[in-house]
């Protein structure tokens, strides 16, 4: 979460207005940064709060976000009945642990988790605040594993992954002392591969990160050809250094346009998987899912055991108290989609990006680095380095019309490279896809015919409309 400092009321408004519709209270100050003295009705206190949010961005034109933007009004209705359930408590609310429960399993079996008797050969997961506490959970086994492998004093865990990854990744090392060790990105080359994967290898190494559908650019990385060149390294060092995949966006997305990419259990040296279910899974945020191989992928002394119906229930989480809404929604998609809805809304994705890609190649001045081949996501950036105006000029002026389509720069290596980034998810139709190329056409068209190089919409500093 962002964090907020102290506001300094000698600066800007301090006091918020209230329309002389609301009689009643003129003449009574409202203070923005402390509580005020006295109560409002409710209609009045629900107007003030939906009259600043009108200031936000329309979230259905939001082409920056992964996260979910639209669900079917029944959905809706059942979070709200839910929103008071409290997921940790599982002996008030059992019912709510056993849809957790379920969609654990269904997520194991659509990502090939082995079958095996007896609990030690079995999945083991559960549900998490996004992909992100998902992530961090995913990292903290690997390291109570490196741990219990028994190191030389002083020994320093490190883990590998690409300069790609979400910032969740660098938070893990910096907040549990494991050093990153990020392989650059290069021309040509914008994820991780297996040689440069182990490249980075050495006794100390707490695991590999692949991440199935980067945030950069949409693309998978290539988790078998990592896989295979950890097992040579194996075979060479005697060092067995697992996998695990970052599936935030693609554990959704390739069980269903691309069943039979290896990228999940069915590969040996798979430990782990996370996803965000309020992504591809298509639940409003926010909820996450991780799911361990078997047993000794989680080590016991990480999880606690709560009372539950009289027993005990095995619990591993870095939250606590959050509402049952996004767990039962989840479950609502499970039921509601099937295999073959997943395929069709995903597909359906799919076909968009590919339309706009194939539209904005055929602009004239852009040159494609994705066109949703992978995740419904493209990157794209100016063919002529020398243009007179910059893809941040296009995304602050798209803004005019209401569409957020960030412009940022590639991490270090890539930093000259400038790009627009569209993701497009449930919701966004063929229809709305269509007016996005007509108004980046026009704004092209006019900034490319403009006398003069256009002058920023806001300060330099200010000027990245993304942030991974």
């Amino acid at each position: 979460m962002p964090l907020h400092a102290k506001v300094d009321e000698t600066h800007g408004q301090a006091e918020l207005g209230v329309s002389p519709v609301y009689h009643k209270l003129l003449g009574r100050t409202i203070p923005q940064h402390q509580i005020p003295s006295h109560s409002m009705p409710p209609d009045i206190a629900l107007q003030l709060v939906r009259d600043e949010l009108m200031l936000d961005g329309n979230a259905r034109l939001n082409l920056a976000t992964f996260v979910t933007t639209w669900m079917e009004p029944q959905a809706e209705q059942l979070m709200a009945e839910c929103f008071s359930k409290n997921m940790i408590d599982k002996d008030e609310y059992p019912q709510t642990a056993e849809l957790e429960r379920r969609c654990v399993n269904i997520l194991a079996h659509l990502w090939h988790a082995p079958t095996a008797v007896g609990d030690e050969g079995t999945a083991t997961g559960c549900s998490t605040t996004g992909s992100s506490e998902a992530c961090m959970l995913g990292g903290l086994a690997l390291l109570w594993r490196w741990r219990a492998r028994g190191q030389a004093a002083g020994a320093k865990p490190n883990l590998v992954m690409g300069a790609n990854v979400q910032v969740c990744w660098e938070k893990f090392c910096r907040y549990w002392q494991v050093q990153p060790r990020l392989v650059p990105m290069e021309p040509g080359r914008l994820h991780l591969t297996g040689p440069e994967a182990v490249a980075r290898c050495d006794e100390n190494t707490i695991g590999v990160v692949a991440v199935l559908g980067s945030t950069m650019d949409g693309s998978y990385e290539p988790v078998a050809e990592i896989a295979a060149a950890l097992d040579d390294y194996q075979d060479r060092s005697g060092l067995d250094i697992p996998v695990h995949v970052d599936g935030a966006s693609g554990g959704f997305i390739a069980p269903f346009l691309a069943p039979d990419l290896e990228w999940d259990f069915r590969l040996p040296r798979v430990a782990s998987i996370n996803t965000s279910g309020h992504k591809f899974g298509l639940v409003y945020p926010g909820v996450g899912w991780i799911v361990w191989r078997d047993a000794a992928a989680l080590p016991d002394d990480l999880i606690f055991r709560v009372n539950y119906l009289g027993g005990e229930m095995p619990t591993f989480a870095l939250n606590f108290s959050r509402p049952g809404g996004q767990v039962a929604a989840q479950y609502y998609n499970f039921l509601r989609l099937g295999f073959e809805g997943y395929r069709d809304v995903q597909l359906a994705c799919q076909e968009v990006a590919r339309y706009l890609a194939a539209e904005i190649a055929a602009m004239g001045p852009f040159e494609l680095l994705s066109d949703g081949t992978d995740l419904p996501v493209l990157a794209f950036r100016l063919a002529d380095p020398a243009a007179r105006y910059t893809v941040f000029d296009l995304s602050e002026r798209l803004r005019q019309r209401g569409w957020l389509v960030p412009a940022y720069t590639f991490p270090e290596n890539l930093q000259d490279v400038a790009v627009l980034r569209i993701v497009v998810r449930n919701g966004f139709s063929r229809d709305l896809a269509g007016l996005l190329v007509s108004d980046l056409r026009m704004q092209v068209e006019a900034l490319a015919a403009a006398p003069h190089p256009p002058v920023p919409l806001l300060p330099a500093g200010q000027r990245s409309a993304f942030a991974h």
